[in-house]
Protein backbone atom coordinates (compact mmCIF):
# COMPACT_ATOMS: atom_id res chain seq x y z
CA UNK A 1 0.00 0.00 0.00
CA UNK A 2 1.59 3.15 -0.84
CA UNK A 3 1.67 6.52 1.92
CA UNK A 4 -1.77 8.06 -0.31
CA UNK A 5 -3.59 5.17 -0.20
CA UNK A 6 -2.77 4.87 3.62
CA UNK A 7 -3.58 8.41 3.87
CA UNK A 8 -6.77 8.07 1.56
CA UNK A 9 -8.53 4.82 2.66
CA UNK A 10 -10.60 3.05 0.00
CA UNK A 11 -8.78 5.05 -2.76
CA UNK A 12 -6.60 3.83 -5.60
CA UNK A 13 -3.86 5.54 -6.69
CA UNK A 14 -2.83 5.62 -11.03
CA UNK A 15 -0.44 7.55 -12.96
CA UNK A 16 -1.65 8.29 -16.35
CA UNK A 17 -0.26 9.73 -19.41
CA UNK A 18 -1.27 12.90 -21.07
CA UNK A 19 0.44 15.42 -22.57
CA UNK A 20 4.04 14.07 -22.41
CA UNK A 21 3.82 13.54 -18.32
CA UNK A 22 3.11 11.09 -16.04
CA UNK A 23 0.15 12.71 -14.04
CA UNK A 24 -0.23 10.84 -10.42
CA UNK A 25 -3.77 10.47 -8.70
CA UNK A 26 -6.25 8.69 -6.16
CA UNK A 27 -9.51 7.75 -7.65
CA UNK A 28 -12.75 6.63 -5.67
CA UNK A 29 -16.13 6.00 -6.06
CA UNK A 30 -19.14 5.97 -8.78
CA UNK A 31 -21.07 9.07 -10.00
CA UNK A 32 -21.08 12.47 -11.53
CA UNK A 33 -17.25 13.48 -11.36
CA UNK A 34 -15.14 15.76 -9.28
CA UNK A 35 -11.75 16.63 -10.08
CA UNK A 36 -9.58 17.87 -6.74
CA UNK A 37 -6.42 20.23 -7.46
CA UNK A 38 -4.32 21.01 -4.93
CA UNK A 39 -2.25 23.93 -3.86
CA UNK A 40 1.61 25.02 -3.56
CA UNK A 41 3.32 23.31 -1.29
CA UNK A 42 0.71 20.77 -0.93
CA UNK A 43 0.25 17.40 -2.82
CA UNK A 44 -2.92 15.05 -3.39
CA UNK A 45 -3.18 14.65 -0.02
CA UNK A 46 -4.34 17.81 1.25
CA UNK A 47 -7.79 16.39 0.18
CA UNK A 48 -7.69 13.47 2.75
CA UNK A 49 -10.01 15.10 5.16
CA UNK A 50 -13.00 15.60 2.41
CA UNK A 51 -12.49 13.25 -0.49
CA UNK A 52 -14.08 10.17 1.76
CA UNK A 53 -17.08 12.28 2.28
CA UNK A 54 -17.58 13.53 -1.65
CA UNK A 55 -17.63 9.55 -2.32
CA UNK A 56 -19.88 8.95 0.27
CA UNK A 57 -22.36 11.58 -1.48
CA UNK A 58 -22.18 9.86 -4.20
CA UNK A 59 -19.72 11.09 -6.38
CA UNK A 60 -16.41 9.75 -8.60
CA UNK A 61 -13.83 11.33 -6.80
CA UNK A 62 -10.49 12.22 -8.93
CA UNK A 63 -7.53 13.56 -6.55
CA UNK A 64 -4.75 14.27 -8.69
CA UNK A 65 -0.98 15.97 -8.65
CA UNK A 66 -0.26 18.78 -10.74
CA UNK A 67 2.64 18.44 -12.89
CA UNK A 68 5.38 19.61 -11.19
CA UNK A 69 4.17 18.40 -7.50
CA UNK A 70 3.56 15.15 -5.86
CA UNK A 71 4.20 12.55 -7.66
CA UNK A 72 3.62 13.60 -11.07
CA UNK A 73 5.92 14.29 -13.92
CA UNK A 74 8.65 17.39 -13.22
CA UNK A 75 9.71 18.80 -16.62
CA UNK A 76 12.24 21.08 -16.99
CA UNK A 77 10.14 25.02 -17.36
CA UNK A 78 10.93 25.14 -21.21
CA UNK A 79 11.11 28.56 -23.03
CA UNK A 80 9.13 31.81 -20.89
CA UNK A 81 8.15 29.18 -18.44
CA UNK A 82 5.64 27.47 -20.88
CA UNK A 83 5.84 24.33 -19.38
CA UNK A 84 4.32 25.80 -16.09
CA UNK A 85 2.16 28.10 -17.76
CA UNK A 86 -1.62 27.45 -16.09
CA UNK A 87 -2.67 26.50 -19.88
CA UNK A 88 -0.29 23.71 -20.09
CA UNK A 89 -1.08 22.59 -16.52
CA UNK A 90 -4.93 22.67 -17.16
CA UNK A 91 -4.34 20.82 -20.46
CA UNK A 92 -2.81 17.98 -18.23
CA UNK A 93 -6.03 17.17 -16.06
CA UNK A 94 -8.14 17.43 -19.20
CA UNK A 95 -6.37 14.47 -20.92
CA UNK A 96 -6.64 13.01 -17.55
CA UNK A 97 -9.94 13.41 -16.96
CA UNK A 98 -10.64 11.94 -20.12
CA UNK A 99 -8.33 9.19 -19.85
CA UNK A 100 -10.69 8.34 -17.34
CA UNK A 101 -13.55 8.08 -19.39
CA UNK A 102 -14.93 11.87 -18.72
CA UNK A 103 -15.89 14.99 -20.95
CA UNK A 104 -18.02 16.93 -18.44
CA UNK A 105 -16.92 17.49 -15.00
CA UNK A 106 -16.86 19.82 -11.44
CA UNK A 107 -13.55 21.08 -11.01
CA UNK A 108 -12.56 22.19 -7.11
CA UNK A 109 -8.93 23.85 -6.99
CA UNK A 110 -7.37 25.14 -3.99
CA UNK A 111 -4.62 27.60 -4.24
CA UNK A 112 -2.33 26.98 -6.93
CA UNK A 113 -4.98 24.16 -8.08
CA UNK A 114 -7.58 26.78 -8.38
CA UNK A 115 -5.62 29.18 -10.55
CA UNK A 116 -5.01 26.15 -13.00
CA UNK A 117 -9.14 24.95 -12.64
CA UNK A 118 -9.89 29.49 -13.66
CA UNK A 119 -7.81 29.26 -16.61
CA UNK A 120 -9.12 25.39 -17.14
CA UNK A 121 -12.87 27.09 -17.25
CA UNK A 122 -11.95 29.20 -19.81
CA UNK A 123 -10.38 27.43 -21.95
CA UNK A 124 -12.65 23.87 -21.87
CA UNK A 125 -15.84 25.69 -20.80
CA UNK A 126 -17.76 22.61 -22.32
CA UNK A 127 -15.98 20.29 -20.22
CA UNK A 128 -16.33 22.36 -16.74
CA UNK A 129 -19.37 22.04 -14.94
CA UNK A 130 -19.01 23.76 -12.21
CA UNK A 131 -15.70 25.02 -10.38
CA UNK A 132 -14.68 25.87 -6.80
CA UNK A 133 -11.86 28.49 -6.49
CA UNK A 134 -10.57 28.01 -2.96
CA UNK A 135 -8.63 30.70 -1.11
CA UNK A 136 -7.51 32.48 -3.93
CA UNK A 137 -8.26 35.90 -5.80
CA UNK A 138 -7.41 36.02 -9.71
CA UNK A 139 -3.87 35.95 -10.65
CA UNK A 140 -3.96 39.40 -12.89
CA UNK A 141 -5.98 41.15 -10.01
CA UNK A 142 -3.75 40.19 -7.27
CA UNK A 143 -0.39 41.28 -9.07
CA UNK A 144 -2.38 44.44 -10.59
CA UNK A 145 -3.34 45.23 -6.62
CA UNK A 146 0.25 44.35 -4.84
CA UNK A 147 1.13 46.70 -2.25
CA UNK A 148 3.68 46.59 0.94
CA UNK A 149 1.31 44.61 2.60
CA UNK A 150 0.65 41.62 0.56
CA UNK A 151 4.02 41.37 -0.65
CA UNK A 152 5.21 41.10 2.96
CA UNK A 153 2.42 38.38 3.38
CA UNK A 154 3.13 36.68 0.36
CA UNK A 155 6.91 37.35 -0.08
CA UNK A 156 7.02 33.42 -1.90
CA UNK A 157 5.21 35.29 -4.93
CA UNK A 158 8.46 37.17 -5.23
CA UNK A 159 11.16 34.97 -4.24
CA UNK A 160 10.32 31.99 -6.27
CA UNK A 161 9.99 34.25 -9.17
CA UNK A 162 13.65 35.29 -8.90
CA UNK A 163 16.18 33.50 -11.88
CA UNK A 164 17.04 30.23 -11.32
CA UNK A 165 19.25 28.77 -9.30
CA UNK A 166 18.80 31.69 -6.77
CA UNK A 167 15.40 30.06 -5.16
CA UNK A 168 16.05 26.62 -5.84
CA UNK A 169 19.39 26.49 -3.95
CA UNK A 170 18.03 28.62 -1.01
CA UNK A 171 15.36 25.81 -0.59
CA UNK A 172 16.86 23.20 -1.10
CA UNK A 173 19.62 23.85 1.40
CA UNK A 174 16.96 22.80 4.17
CA UNK A 175 13.63 21.70 2.71
CA UNK A 176 12.25 20.81 5.76
CA UNK A 177 12.83 24.16 7.21
CA UNK A 178 11.20 26.25 4.45
CA UNK A 179 8.17 23.94 4.05
CA UNK A 180 6.96 24.03 7.58
CA UNK A 181 7.38 27.45 8.46
CA UNK A 182 5.57 27.83 4.62
CA UNK A 183 2.77 25.71 5.97
CA UNK A 184 2.36 27.04 9.55
CA UNK A 185 2.53 30.37 8.36
CA UNK A 186 -0.85 30.06 6.54
CA UNK A 187 -2.82 28.35 9.13
CA UNK A 188 -4.89 30.24 11.43
CA UNK A 189 -3.33 27.71 14.59
CA UNK A 190 -0.67 25.99 13.52
CA UNK A 191 -0.57 24.43 16.97
CA UNK A 192 -3.93 22.74 16.53
CA UNK A 193 -2.81 19.84 14.50
CA UNK A 194 -4.80 20.15 11.33
CA UNK A 195 -1.40 19.15 9.71
CA UNK A 196 0.07 15.76 11.22
CA UNK A 197 3.13 14.44 11.20
CA UNK A 198 2.59 11.80 9.06
CA UNK A 199 1.17 14.04 6.72
CA UNK A 200 3.86 16.47 6.49
CA UNK A 201 6.63 13.90 6.69
CA UNK A 202 4.42 12.93 3.08
CA UNK A 203 4.51 16.48 1.92
CA UNK A 204 7.93 16.78 2.58
CA UNK A 205 9.35 13.83 1.42
CA UNK A 206 8.01 15.14 -2.72
CA UNK A 207 9.32 18.30 -1.50
CA UNK A 208 12.92 17.21 -0.59
CA UNK A 209 13.28 16.17 -4.77
CA UNK A 210 15.40 19.38 -6.13
CA UNK A 211 13.12 18.59 -9.51
CA UNK A 212 9.74 19.26 -7.22
CA UNK A 213 11.80 22.70 -5.41
CA UNK A 214 12.78 23.20 -9.49
CA UNK A 215 9.28 22.75 -10.78
CA UNK A 216 7.27 24.88 -7.74
CA UNK A 217 9.71 27.54 -9.10
CA UNK A 218 8.98 27.65 -12.71
CA UNK A 219 5.16 27.37 -11.56
CA UNK A 220 5.51 31.18 -9.78
CA UNK A 221 7.45 31.99 -12.78
CA UNK A 222 4.83 31.31 -15.55
CA UNK A 223 2.50 32.39 -12.76
CA UNK A 224 4.41 36.12 -13.39
CA UNK A 225 4.96 35.62 -16.89
CA UNK A 226 3.38 33.64 -19.67
CA UNK A 227 -0.03 33.50 -17.09
CA UNK A 228 -0.13 37.35 -17.51
CA UNK A 229 0.22 37.48 -20.46
CA UNK A 230 -2.79 34.94 -21.25
CA UNK A 231 -4.74 36.46 -18.68
CA UNK A 232 -3.95 39.83 -20.54
CA UNK A 233 -5.37 38.52 -24.20
CA UNK A 234 -8.45 36.73 -21.82
CA UNK A 235 -9.16 40.05 -20.20
CA UNK A 236 -12.80 40.09 -21.03
CA UNK A 237 -13.17 36.89 -21.28
CA UNK A 238 -15.64 35.60 -18.42
CA UNK A 239 -16.21 31.82 -16.26
CA UNK A 240 -19.48 30.70 -17.53
CA UNK A 241 -19.78 27.62 -15.51
CA UNK A 242 -21.38 28.19 -11.67
CA UNK A 243 -18.48 29.48 -9.31
CA UNK A 244 -17.90 29.02 -5.80
CA UNK A 245 -15.44 30.67 -3.91
CA UNK A 246 -14.34 29.91 -0.64
CA UNK A 247 -11.58 31.60 1.25
CA UNK A 248 -10.32 31.30 5.07
CA UNK A 249 -11.43 33.99 7.39
CA UNK A 250 -8.33 34.34 9.14
CA UNK A 251 -6.11 34.52 5.88
CA UNK A 252 -4.19 37.05 3.44
CA UNK A 253 -6.72 36.90 1.08
CA UNK A 254 -9.82 37.82 2.78
CA UNK A 255 -7.80 40.52 4.73
CA UNK A 256 -6.92 42.21 1.50
CA UNK A 257 -9.66 41.54 -1.12
CA UNK A 258 -13.31 41.79 -1.59
CA UNK A 259 -12.91 37.97 -2.94
CA UNK A 260 -16.37 37.76 -4.30
CA UNK A 261 -15.83 40.98 -6.21
CA UNK A 262 -12.69 39.94 -7.65
CA UNK A 263 -14.51 37.02 -8.98
CA UNK A 264 -17.76 38.48 -9.84
CA UNK A 265 -15.25 40.56 -12.02
CA UNK A 266 -14.32 37.22 -14.11
CA UNK A 267 -17.47 34.95 -13.68
CA UNK A 268 -21.13 35.38 -14.59
CA UNK A 269 -22.21 33.26 -11.45
CA UNK A 270 -21.04 33.87 -8.68
CA UNK A 271 -20.92 32.58 -4.81
CA UNK A 272 -19.39 32.20 -1.91
CA UNK A 273 -18.42 33.18 1.86
CA UNK A 274 -15.74 32.86 4.28
CA UNK A 275 -14.83 30.04 6.71
CA UNK A 276 -12.86 30.72 10.18
CA UNK A 277 -9.77 29.44 9.58
CA UNK A 278 -6.55 30.24 7.39
CA UNK A 279 -5.62 29.00 4.22
CA UNK A 280 -5.85 25.49 3.80
CA UNK A 281 -9.86 25.21 4.17
CA UNK A 282 -9.85 21.34 3.65
CA UNK A 283 -7.64 21.07 6.92
CA UNK A 284 -8.54 23.33 8.95
CA UNK A 285 -12.79 23.55 8.37
CA UNK A 286 -13.65 20.78 6.49
CA UNK A 287 -16.98 19.32 8.01
CA UNK A 288 -18.00 23.58 7.16
CA UNK A 289 -16.05 22.74 3.55
CA UNK A 290 -18.04 19.78 3.10
CA UNK A 291 -21.06 21.29 3.59
CA UNK A 292 -20.60 24.31 1.39
CA UNK A 293 -19.38 22.37 -1.33
CA UNK A 294 -22.24 19.54 -1.54
CA UNK A 295 -24.61 22.84 -1.29
CA UNK A 296 -22.78 24.16 -4.11
CA UNK A 297 -22.76 20.65 -6.30
CA UNK A 298 -26.76 19.91 -5.56
CA UNK A 299 -28.07 23.25 -7.13
CA UNK A 300 -29.10 23.17 -10.52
Amino acid sequence: MSAIEALMPGFEQKAIKVNDVQINCAVAGDGPPLLLLHGHPQNLIVWRKVAPAFVEAGYRVVAADLRGYGDSSKPAGGSHHSNYSKREMAQDQIGLMQQLGYKHFTVIGHDRGGRVAHRMALDHPDAVQKLVVIDIAPTATMYAKTDMEFARRYFWWFFLIQPAPLPEKMIGNDPAFFLRNHIDAQLHDASAGHVSDAVFQEYLRCYNDPKMIAAVCEDYRAAATIDLQHDGHDSEARVSAPLLALWGKYGTVGALYDVLETWREKANDVQGTALPCGHSLMEEQPQLFIEHVLRFLAEA
